[in-house]
């Protein structure tokens, strides 16, 4: 009687990836939570504080809008937005099983769900909350942990994708160029 053949790490998702993402994504939550507690008591009527001369500040912003204050009016668009982009991409780390993709997507899911939070449970009222922004970056950006969480996962994703790491851990064979055509025919 023959043995029957192990699962491949390709065909069954490891719960320890799911748990990988899910840990950071708790931990961007708790992070960008617990600064926003900070920048609102310690950064509410104050001057822009300098960290690194005019480059880097800490100052006080409440969001109402997305990126740069782009959609001010229209913060109901972005909670639904949020909503989906958390139901997304909890949907896509729960099946990964690759330890960077993991990573990747509990950046992004923290970042989103930390917004989400933010629009859900903010003044002026749910679903119409503001964003509480407090890393200035020479004037050009307001942001927050959440938005490093954001560019960093999404960072991450272009280096794995670059790499040809697929989510479930395989890699992608590099393209060769002799399947490439003659230049001029």
């Amino acid at each position: 009687m023959a043995e029957p053949e192990p699962s491949s790490p390709a065909t069954t998702p490891s719960p320890r990836r799911w748990g990988v993402a899910v840990a950071v994504a708790v931990l961007i939550l708790a992070a960008d939570q617990l600064t926003k507690l900070w920048a609102e008591s310690a950064l509410t009527d104050r001057a822009p504080i300098p960290v690194l001369g005019e480059f880097l500040r800490f100052r006080l912003l409440y969001n109402s809008g997305a990126a740069f204050s782009i959609g001010a009016g229209s913060t109901w668009i972005f909670t639904v937005l949020a909503a989906v982009a958390v139901v997304a991409v909890a949907w896509f780390a729960a099946k990964v099983v690759s330890p960077g993709w993991a990573v990747a997507l509990g950046l992004l899911l923290g970042g989103a769900l930390t917004h989400l939070l933010d629009r859900l449970f903010r003044a002026p009222g749910f679903g119409r909350g503001h964003v509480v922004d407090f890393i200035d970056y020479n004037g050009w950006f307001v942001g927050n942990v959440a938005d490093i969480a954001l560019t960093v996962g999404a960072v991450c994703i272009v280096v794995l994708t670059m790499r040809g790491t697929e989510m479930d851990g395989r890699r992608r064979p590099a393209a060769s160029r002799n399947d490439d055509p003659p230049a001029g025919r």
